[in-house]
Formats: C-alpha cells, sequence, structure tokens
C-alpha cells in the first residue's frame, strides 16, 4: 500500500511539474505537446463551469445560505502554497481577543474518511445532513489528532485555545452546530473563497508574491481554481511572502482586477525551532551553526528552503514529497540515515509536516520543525480597520 501510495505521489509531482510550466520544453516529445494541449481545452471547460456557478449564486439561482453571524472567509485564487493558515490564525486570533466567539470552520482536506462503502451508504440513506462535523477543538481542549481533522485544522487548533475548530466538507452544517451548540458569533472559513453556499461578510484572499498565478491558466492546466479576475470579489488581498523586493506590478495588476479592495503586505516570519519528539525549543540562530537535512511535503518546498538558506542554514540534502504526504517510521528513519552519510547535524521540516510524523523513541540526530507566523509590513492601518469592522458591527443584522 505504501509503495503504491509513493507511486501516485510521483506521478502526481511529475504532472504537476509539466502543467506549471508555460509550455512544452525543448526536447520534450509529441506527447507531453499533447497531453498539455488536452489540459488546455479542458481548462477551458473548467473555467466555463466556474463561471456559470458563479452566475448561478450571483443570480440567486443557486442559494446562498445567511447564518445570522458574522462570517468571514480566508482563500485564494490557486491551489496550494500561499500561506494561509499562519493567516486564518492571526485573524481568528485577533477576533477572539477583541471579543468575539470564534470557530474556524475547515474542510479537513486529506483528514481519514470512512471505507468507501459507508460513504455510499450515508449518501444514499442521507444520513451525512444529519451526522455532526468532527470537533477538532472546543475551545477549551484538542479532541482529535491530525490524521482524523486534517494537517491545517489541527495546527490551529494547537495555536487558539479559546477558539473552536470544527472539520466538514459541508461547512453550513458545521456553521450551525457553531451557533446553536457552541455559542459562536463569528465564523472564520479555512479555504472559504470558493465556498458560495454560505453569505460571506468578508473575502480575505492570498496572493503568494512569487508565484501570484503559476503561468495564468486555470486547473488543471495550471494552478488556478477560477479565473483571475475573480479576484475583484474579495474585500481584503493579502500579498503573502514578500521579500522586501518591490510589489509595485503586482499591486497595479491586483488594482486594476479590483479597485475597491484593501491591499497588504505580509511576510513569513520564522520565530523559533521545536523538537518535534520533545518540544524543545531552539532559537533560529541554531541554525547557522550546523549542516542540516530540509525535509518537506508541501505544495512549495522552495520557499521552505530558500528560508532556511536565509536564516544561515547549509542544506547538506533536500528530502521533497507530495504535499499532504503520510509519513511512515521506515521513511523517518531512512531520511535521518540519509542526512547523517551526508554530513548533518539536524533535519529540519515545516510544522504542516510535522503533525503526520509517527512517533520515534530515539533519533541519532534532532528532528526539528520551523515555527512560522506573519509580520504586517504594510497596511496595519487597514488590517486593524478591518477586525474593528467586524468587531463592531450589529450582528442581528449580520
Amino acid at each position: 500500500m505504501g509503495l503504491l501510495r509513493n507511486r501516485l505521489e510521483e506521478t502526481q509531482q511529475y504532472l504537476l511539474g509539466i502543467i506549471q510550466g508555460p509550455g512544452p520544453k525543448p526536447g520534450d516529445g509529441r506527447g507531453i505537446g499533447l497531453i498539455l494541449w488536452l489540459l488546455t481545452q479542458l481548462s477551458f471547460i473548467y473555467s466555463g463551469i466556474m463561471q456559470l456557478r458563479l452566475f448561478l449564486y450571483n443570480e440567486r439561482i443557486f442559494r446562498h445560505h445567511t447564518l445570522g453571524c458574522q462570517v468571514i472567509s480566508v482563500g485564494n485564487l490557486t491551489v496550494g502554497g500561499t500561506g494561509k493558515t499562519p493567516v486564518v490564525e492571526v485573524f481568528a486570533r485577533r477576533l477572539q481577543e477583541a471579543g468575539r466567539k470564534v470557530a474556524i470552520l475547515s474542510r479537513g482536506y486529506k483528514k481519514r474518511e470512512p471505507a468507501l462503502l459507508a460513504r455510499i451508504l450515508d449518501k444514499l440513506l442521507f444520513r451525512e445532513r444529519l451526522r455532526p462535523p468532527r470537533i477538532v477543538s472546543d475551545g477549551k481542549r484538542l479532541l482529535l489528532d491530525a490524521r482524523m481533522s486534517g494537517d491545517e485544522p489541527y495546527m490551529l487548533a494547537s495555536h487558539l485555545p479559546d477558539v473552536t475548530v470544527l472539520v466538514d466538507k459541508d461547512r453550513v452544517k458545521s456553521g450551525r452546530y457553531a451557533i446553536n451548540k457552541q455559542g459562536r458569533d463569528t465564523l472564520v472559513l479555512d479555504d472559504g473563497f470558493q465556498y458560495l453556499a454560505m453569505e460571506h461578510r468578508l473575502d480575505i484572499v492570498l496572493v503568494d508574491k512569487q508565484n501570484p498565478f503559476g503561468n495564468g491558466h486555470v486547473l488543471p492546466r495550471g494552478i488556478l481554481r477560477e479565473p483571475i479576475k475573480h479576484i475583484r470579489r474579495a474585500h481584503v488581498i493579502f500579498i503573502t511572502k514578500c521579500d522586501g523586493g518591490p510589489t509595485d506590478e503586482l499591486k497595479a495588476k491586483l488594482r486594476n482586477l479590483n479597485s475597491k479592495a484593501e491591499i497588504i503586505e505580509c511576510a513569513h516570519r520564522a520565530r523559533y525551532l521545536q523538537n518535534v519528539f520533545s518540544a524543545e525549543r531552539q532559537d533560529v540562530g541554531r541554525l547557522k551553526a550546523i549542516p542540516i537535512v530540509a525535509m518537506s511535503g508541501i505544495a512549495a518546498p522552495e520557499g521552505f528552503e530558500r528560508e532556511l538558506e536565509r536564516l544561515g542554514a547549509k542544506l547538506v540534502r533536500k528530502e521533497q514529497f507530495a504535499d499532504h504526504h503520510r509519513y511512515s517510521q521506515q521513511e523517518l528513519i531512512d531520511i535521518i540515515n540519509r542526512g547523517i552519510q551526508a554530513g548533518a547535524e539536524a533535519v529540519v521540516t515545516t510544522e504542516k509536516d510535522a503533525v503526520r510524523f509517527p512517533k520515534l523513541e530515539r533519533c541519532a540526530i534532532p528532528v526539528y520543525f520551523l515555527r512560522v507566523d506573519i509580520e504586517l509590513l504594510s497596511g496595519k492601518e487597514d488590517f486593524n480597520a478591518c477586525i474593528s469592522r467586524i468587531c463592531f458591527r450589529n450582528t442581528g443584522n449580520a
């Protein structure tokens, strides 16, 4: 089973490399060109479907559910890699500190699902609608692990002790549960820009400065979930992963697409290293002193590796896996052994990867994750005003 999963992930990585490029490379066979042509045609169809879907919701042919409370969506136009989880975390924390009773609603991508037969029976017998959402945290306790909840919901619940985190594909259902059963008055939709079944009071869209829109194509030829012009729905645009370089060209493009949205620039900053198995913390300055293995199973591993190098680390090996890869004990042992052979004195991974690690009783070299959060570089006043509008709006009219 593990071998089959790895082969599927390798195929996925290979195809992603093809579709994210601008076109066929010199030396590519005619088969690659044909694949890209077919994917382009499918992209036209997919784009049309997404635009029709938006039209049907805008015209009220498909129903928007209004739950009578504040609903804030944090999402993006592209598939993965924008650094969304830290932005969701900072919004939820600031809202909670300002007196709101916050629930984060997530789909729980890659969470452990019931067996296929059970899922089919649930649909046929309409049991899905009756089953409550999975409660990752009730605002007091962590109740599920990363395997049952998904990586991002578990991370958010770990860092937000006073915030409810719920997981369900039907976020209208989980929103009602949060309001009626847990007394929440503010819902944050994690990855909610395309979730149109629930009315949003505020749409926050993240754009990765390093790779804003991929090659400009929608799925499956590119990484866009819907056409770029749909960013006009955003009320606030976060330009993420800013590195100090100019953003004027990107901001001008965004302004041309959306003249009204507030634009906020932020950087993802490393705060500390934490041992995955002992929870011991180290200053990030430790990276300057040791050769390391950089290990990640995320959508944009190059950004993580660049950050380690910026912090002074010497990367003697790079271990990259598919996004949301589920690690086995043997894989970790093999990575550690290969690192030792290359002269590494530590393995450094992302926090998102660390929640998917199995337990190891002993490690020949320490395994750390890099804790990252966001720092606002511009638009702090807009961010504070945004929080104030949410917190002090009359919820009776929400």
